[in-house]
């Protein structure tokens, strides 16, 4: 929030660009911090729900941004922007730090509610040497999803509006509705993508049928993005991108509680944190990419990009797949000790 108010203060291209890495270095931990609370607080069977709600719950931000900064900007100058926004995530903090507290110390946790959170079987206690988690390939399953998906998203995040703008003549005032739609219905997939599979749990499915189904299912959604590219009609091509957005919401639901299903509670958020920099990785790449596709390449040609968009999820879900054919815990020993790749897993 303090990294988003310094934009506002900004003099040059260097601070500006400084500003831009502080909110990239300190908006990181957030995923993993969100995938290690939810691990705390919800059994196995209702985490990809939960993962769900909070991946909609960050696209609240995505909502309204579109309505209030181009509303801000214009009346009060673009750093009022960044002013408000960063205010508005302070307001937050000051309500969340007096009222969480993990299970076990929440004054309102019953003992049976306690118990349900708990009921998954027990874990071996002690730390885990995040080195040492790069030798599972329950963890290079999911970097390398994250690594292929995240720059999707980023992609849809930062040049939807660019592409509406180019493509469909959509212009600042009128850019709001659209983007509004787009991101509503990513909050509808992710809910209902995490809905999916722990709905299939309940209904007697293995975790690991229940997550892949909704994965498999979330990839195939995002498919006819490819045809946005083209269409000449810009509700056709928000449409396909709203899908799409949905899509890989119910598929990053998913994806992040592969972590809490295969690691102990106490390296769920450091599994997550190596997922966010092979994502943040993933997406620099990608970026520069597109810079080169639509300036030097193709002279603002997306069908190159969306093609790519359309097939990551694809690809990602066939890795998955091959890492961890089944979805089993890690072989990580009270010492945090393991057999890593020594583990064959046989589908």
């Amino acid at each position: 929030s303090i990294a988003s108010i310094l934009h506002a203060f900004a003099r040059s291209a260097l601070g500006f660009g400084f500003a831009r890495g502080l909110l990239g270095l300190t908006e990181s931990p957030a995923y993993p911090a969100a995938v290690k609370t939810l691990a705390e607080w919800f059994p196995k069977k209702e985490r990809a729900l939960a993962m769900g709600f909070a991946n909609a719950g960050a696209n609240v931000g995505a909502v309204a941004a579109p309505l209030m900064v181009p509303w801000l900007a214009i009346n009060y100058g673009w750093q009022a922007a960044f002013v408000v926004t960063g205010t508005i995530g302070l307001f937050w903090l000051v309500l969340w730090i007096p009222v969480y507290r993990k299970p076990a110390e929440h004054p309102r946790v019953s003992r049976s509610e306690l118990a349900y959170i708990h009921s998954d079987p027990p874990e071996p206690a002690g730390k885990v040497r995040w080195i040492k988690l790069l030798t599972y390939p329950q963890v290079w399953g999911f970097v390398l999803g994250k690594f292929l998906t995240d720059p999707i998203w980023s992609f849809y995040l930062f040049w939807a509006a660019t592409f509406l703008s180019q493509k469909h003549k959509t212009d600042l005032k009128s850019i709001g509705l659209p983007l509004v739609v787009i991101y509503v219905m990513a909050d509808v997939g992710s809910i209902a993508g995490g809905w999916l599979s722990s709905a299939l749990i309940k209904r007697g499915w293995t975790v690991n049928g229940a997550r892949k189904i909704a994965l498999f299912i979330s990839a195939v959604a995002v498919v006819p993005v490819v045809y946005a590219a083209i269409t000449p009609h810009k509700w056709t091509a928000v449409l396909l991108i709203g899908l799409a957005v949905s899509a890989h919401q119910g598929f990053s639901s998913n994806l992040y509680t592969l972590v809490s299903d295969t690691f102990p509670k106490r390296a769920v958020g450091s599994v997550a944190g190596l997922g966010g920099t092979f994502g943040y990785f993933g997406t620099f790449l990608f970026s520069s990419l597109v810079g080169l596709v639509l300036g030097r390449w193709t002279q603002q040609n997306y069908l190159p990009l969306f093609i790519v968009a359309a097939s990551a999820y694809l690809v990602a879900f066939a890795i998955i797949q091959l890492l961890m054919p089944r979805l089993v815990p890690a072989p990580i020993d009270s010492d945090g000790e393991g057999r890593g790749f020594d583990l064959v897993q046989k589908p």
